[in-house]
């Protein structure tokens, strides 16, 4: 088949294809700002690879990026050893802690849950 007879075929497909979600992205005071100015949904997680709760936590975050139920959100991932600023900027003190906003508000911020179904419903408050 030649070139000029599939790309429309791959144009009709992209253009027919439903929202994916985003994948979790790295976290930056810059991405985060940007997101609230646009009213976005974030999750905001404050990710250390040494900590067993983060490590228990992520395999439902990433999971929560790449379901459509979550293709709005944007999922921010704190790296809690390297970006002290930002962690001072935020006031967070602990590893796996999860802030959720809408826009400039904050929504949510928990510490330490688990639990995925707790995990989803908690995402779910950067939507209320």
């Amino acid at each position: 088949m030649s070139l000029s007879r599939i790309l429309p075929l791959v144009a009709a497909l992209c253009i027919a294809a439903p929202a994916t979600a985003q994948p979790v992205r790295p976290f930056s005071l810059a991405a985060l700002k940007a997101a609230q100015a646009h009213g976005q949904s974030v999750l905001v997680d404050v990710f250390a690879p040494w900590c067993p709760t983060c490590r228990a936590q992520a395999p439902t975050i990433d999971a929560l990026a790449t379901e459509p139920a979550y293709a709005k959100l944007l999922i921010l991932r704190l790296d809690y050893d390297h970006q002290t600023a930002e962690k001072k900027a935020l006031g967070v003190t602990r590893q796996s802690t999860l802030i959720t906003y809408r826009g400039t508000r904050e929504t949510g911020r928990v510490l330490g849950i688990t639990d995925p179904t707790q995990l989803r419903s908690f995402a779910a408050t950067a939507f209320r």
